[in-house]
């Protein structure tokens, strides 16, 4: 293998570590393992083979453009591709007009990668995340009603006021592990068990701070969505945990150093993301979109445009989150 294919193996690896801000080919490669579990366990193989192109393609269009190189070279551009790439096919039947469109909404991940890089982290010091993804995501998928060669098929949130509230159980010993665990699947959007913890594996061995951060936050969340009696199906399948997992990572470990006062202020912050998870879930049901990462993203705004109050992290992350414009 040639060094330029080895780099780029390296590069795409990270993009798929850095969904949970891991910089580690390693951790990459245990995630891409996990996706393709779920698939084997789903016998459906779409969502690994679009997770490749769309993460291979972003980082790829990321090269073409020239755009910061350590950035690319960390990840950062990859990551949203490939979360773009599982997305389509979860809520879009597969065609062959499907991987066009993956191939052309990955391409457009790094633009919009790069566009809010120039905007809000070069401006507010304020990481763009998964952002581009929901962003991305959200166009596509509401894109594909206009297209008779597309159809949405995938699963829909349903409004709260479908739901019978008020009679939801707490769920069993073996129902709270497995819902444990697939909080940190669905940020891959997989509901399977087995993936989360080889995820969860995967974060450890990059940082053991940031597998502590995820532990809990999928804890606290799972706690907050029972207690507040949120609709049972959706708590099992762990669709109130994921984005709240991603807040305990981004406020308690990467983007603020931790402390006392950082640990009380990244629990506010994932129970936050629970309630949001809640809101978006009524507010994108009408229109026909999941909500895909966006509770977690808007928590985190919120929570890392004040950070001057706090101590930051010294973490390369969040350096390398700042993307400068392209050079033609």
């Amino acid at each position: 293998m040639t060094e330029k294919r080895k780099d780029i193996l390296t590069q795409c690896l990270r993009g798929a570590g850095q969904v949970f801000f891991m910089e580690n080919a390693l951790t990459g490669a245990l995630f891409l393992v996990a996706i393709a579990y779920a698939s084997y366990a789903g016998e459906n193989w779409t969502t690994t083979i679009g997770a490749v192109i769309g993460l291979v393609v972003a980082t790829l269009t990321a090269r073409f453009l020239e755009c910061d190189e350590e950035s690319v070279t960390s990840g950062l551009f990859g990551f949203n591709g490939v979360l773009v790439g599982i997305a389509i096919p979860t809520f879009i039947s597969a065609s062959p007009e499907l991987w066009f469109y993956i191939v052309i909404g990955s391409a457009m991940s790094t633009v919009v990668t790069a566009a809010l890089g120039a905007m809000i982290t070069k401006s507010w010091g304020i990481p763009g995340s998964t952002g581009p993804f929901v962003l991305t995501g959200w166009l596509l998928v509401a894109g594909a009603y206009t297209f008779g060669a597309l159809e949405v098929s995938g699963d829909r949130p349903e409004l709260v006021s479908d739901y019978v509230q008020g009679v939801a159980t707490i769920p069993s010993n073996l129902e709270l592990v497995q819902i444990f665990f697939r909080n940190i699947g669905q940020v891959f959007l997989l509901g399977n068990e087995i993936s989360g913890a080889i995820i969860l594996v995967g974060i450890f061995i990059a940082s053991r701070p940031a597998g502590v951060a995820a532990a809990l936050g999928s804890v606290i969340a799972m706690a907050t969505a029972i207690v507040l009696r949120a609709d049972p199906h959706s708590v099992i399948q762990g669709l109130y945990g994921f984005s709240a997992v991603l807040t305990a990572m981004a406020v308690g470990v990467v983007f603020l150093k931790t402390s006392a006062k950082v640990v009380v202020y990244a629990l506010l912050a994932t129970i936050v993301t629970v309630f949001l998870q809640g809101s978006y879930d009524v507010l994108t049901s009408p229109l026909g979109l999941p909500s895909f990462t966006a509770p977690y993203v808007v928590t985190m705004y919120l929570f890392i445009a004040p950070k001057k109050l706090l101590a930051p992290h010294p973490h390369r992350a969040v350096e390398n989150h700042l993307v400068t414009e392209s050079t033609s």
